[in-house]
Parts: C-alpha cells; sequence; structure tokens
C-alpha cells in the first residue's frame, strides 16, 4: 500500500515573479544580443532563447486548489506527495496533470435492490451514503477507479446487511430480535460498520448510511399485506380479551366482598359469559331487561 504524505507547493506568485524576471532577462540580452558581432552575439541571443524557454517551462507548473481539493503529484510514475492546501500554487511542470480529488463529502443514492432477508422473504431495499476522501493516495494507487469501488461495494454491503436481518418480527422470532423495518437505527449503524470495512481500502470513509426504501417484492406484497393485518388483529383481540377476563375478574371480586348479591356457580358463569360477550362484541352490545327473577 501506498502511504499518503503530505507536502508543500510553491507560491504561484512567487513564480509569476520569477517569470518576469525572466521575462526582463531575456529582452535585455535580446536587444543587447542584436548590438554585438561574432560569436558574443550568437551567445547572447542563446542566453535569451534559453531564458525564454525557461519561462515556457515555468509557467508549466502553474495550479490552482480550491478548500477541500487536494492534488496528487507523480514524477515519472512515481508518488511524490499530496498537496491539500488551497490557493494559487507552483510545483514542478513535470509532475503528472489531471490528478485533482475532491475531499468534500459525496452521496451515492443507490437504487433499489432485490435481496432475500433472513428468512429468504424477497424484498425491495435501497440505501443512500454520505462518503468522502481521506487517504488521496489509497484512492488513487489502490484502487482502478474509486467513485466505482465506492458504489461497487456499497450495493456489496446493503446486500450483506439485507441477508442479517428478517424485514419484521413473525412467530419465529423474538421481540427483542433486530429486524429492517423496526430498527432502523441499528441497521443503518451495522450498514456504516460494514461500509467503512470495505471502503478502507480506497482511503474513503463513510459520514453517514441510511436505509431509503424498504418494502416486500411486489410478488409478495399483498400475501404479507395479510398476514401483517392479521397479526395486527390477533394482537389487538388478544389485548381485549385480557382486558375483558381482568374486568370479569374484578366485577366477581367486589361482588362477593361487598355482599351485592350471592351467586351460585351456574349463574357466576353465565355471568362472565355475558361480560366476555359484551366486553369483547365489535358491536355494541344490545342489552336485554330481565324483568322476573334470575331464575325465570
Amino acid at each position: 500500500m501506498i502511504v499518503e504524505r503530505n507536502v508543500r507547493a510553491g507560491n504561484g506568485w512567487t513564480a509569476i515573479a520569477l517569470e518576469v524576471v525572466f521575462l526582463i532577462i531575456a529582452l535585455a540580452l535580446l536587444v543587447l544580443g542584436v548590438s554585438f558581432d561574432g560569436p558574443l552575439m550568437w551567445l547572447t541571443l542563446f542566453v535569451s532563447v534559453l531564458c525564454f524557454f525557461a519561462i515556457l517551462i515555468i509557467a508549466m507548473g502553474f495550479f490552482t486548489l480550491e478548500p477541500n481539493e487536494a492534488r496528487v503529484l507523480i514524477l515519472f510514475g512515481k508518488y511524490s506527495g499530496t498537496v491539500r492546501t488551497d490557493g494559487f500554487k507552483w510545483a514542478n511542470p513535470f509532475y503528472a496533470r489531471g490528478n485533482k480529488i475532491s475531499l468534500r463529502a459525496r452521496t451515492y443514492n443507490g437504487e433499489p435492490l432485490k435481496v432475500n432477508d433472513k428468512n429468504g422473504n424477497p424484498i425491495e431495499i435501497a440505501d443512500v451514503v454520505v462518503w468522502r476522501v481521506a487517504n488521496t493516495a489509497k484512492a488513487v494507487f489502490d484502487v482502478d477507479n474509486y467513485r466505482k469501488y465506492v458504489q461497487t461495494q456499497s450495493e456489496t454491503a446493503l446486500r450483506h446487511v439485507a441477508t442479517t436481518y428478517a424485514y419484521d418480527h413473525d412467530s419465529n422470532q423474538t421481540a427483542e430480535e433486530i429486524t429492517l423495518r423496526s430498527n432502523i437505527e441499528e441497521v443503518s449503524q451495522a450498514l456504516k460498520l460494514e461500509l467503512a470495512t470495505r471502503l478502507e481500502p480506497a482511503g474513503v470513509v463513510i459520514d453517514d448510511a441510511r436505509l431509503t426504501h424498504l418494502a416486500y417484492s411486489p410478488e409478495i406484497a399483498q400475501a404479507m399485506l395479510r398476514r401483517q393485518q392479521a397479526d395486527a388483529v390477533i394482537a389487538a383481540r388478544t389485548r381485549i380479551v385480557y382486558g375483558a377476563v381482568t374486568m370479569v375478574e374484578m366485577a366477581l371480586a367486589q361482588l362477593a366482598e361487598r355482599h351485592v348479591v350471592d351467586l351460585d356457580d351456574e349463574r357466576k358463569a353465565t355471568m362472565v359469559s355475558n361480560l366476555l360477550v359484551v366486553l369483547c362484541s365489535e358491536s355494541d352490545a344490545q342489552p336485554v331487561v330481565n324483568a322476573g327473577t334470575l331464575y325465570q
């Protein structure tokens, strides 16, 4: 692996001042060379041409860097360092050009992927990843194309996380088990850690990773919706029955404690049945007034 090292580039304005000096010298030698005769004239003109050539070479070394931007310096195929300070800079004109890298945060908005969750159910899932380049040497030299690498590894990490967790709780899972739908924060943190491990060889760090889309695949969406509705109905019925039984127990206990009425086992069973029907019914109960005794 290539280890990043920071270098300082020259000040571009200082290089411009040096070019002005070379230009003045070149023009002065050119004027003097015309007034000379013989070898001295050719020597003066030759030095003037060298000054003009030096001006052209120096001009090739200028470059600018904006904030959160870096340039990787490569001299004849060898890594020389990375310039991270912004401003108008000058470096060796023979450094390879076109190696600017943005250090700003970027967003990768992934397309929905069709995968199977932990239980084998086909689901659609997508994510958004906020990333940035932290190590320019790794980004340039250790991977072929770090942007494509981020995209590919983001999809791979998302697929792995999706197969690690179930879409939602079912009868085979405990309430504490992490699922994709119920534990968004935990799943996002797991996705972030997975991405950080996979993208470290490219010198990329992850600032955030979140799920943006989560749903059952269309071919099973209706069946899963009916199952969720059935689970909700069962859960609601269970709570209603539990509350009804509790209320019946309280009613019988208070009637016995206050000696309001003495009921035998048969009448208690009838009362329990009537109360449960009233309390558990989906529609309003229609009361029937008994004008006789309890035994008629």
